[in-house]
């Protein structure tokens, strides 16, 4: 049996506090890779002054045309950034395309390194 616990604890996204408690809210396990993966796909780099790399660069492409070429250099965006800054997953794929309103959609497939358990994670892009 896999221990989740190296999956991880920490604050929720978007902060929070527990309404039972009175302290601050907190979220574990899966849920707290999908919320990391959430954090890091909305940080520029540059953002946070002590992590100045930190972040997914999809944000330079906010204007671009919503094309085929913008799509696949945002799933390249986004495979980087997981990469390298959530060892807990290993990205197994990204799929990205436009759609007809002007949205771009984004799939992300992952494994857990630890429990070797599939997940993925769907985001939407508007410019």
């Amino acid at each position: 049996m896999v221990r989740r616990e190296f999956l991880g604890r920490g604050w929720r996204f978007p902060f929070g506090f527990d309404a039972a408690s009175g302290g601050l809210a907190t979220s574990e396990y899966e849920r707290n890779i999908q919320e990391s993966i959430t954090v890091i796909l909305g940080t520029k780099p540059g953002e946070r002054q002590m992590l100045p790399e930190f972040g997914c660069r999809i944000h330079e492409l906010m204007f671009s045309p919503n094309t085929r070429a913008t799509a696949t250099l945002v799933a390249h965006y986004v495979e980087d950034a997981l990469v390298r800054f959530e060892p807990r997953i290993e990205v197994t794929k990204v799929d990205a395309w436009p759609d007809d309103t002007g949205t771009l959609r984004v799939m992300v497939h992952y494994r857990i390194k630890s429990t070797k358990e599939l997940q993925e994670i769907s985001l939407l892009l508007t410019g």
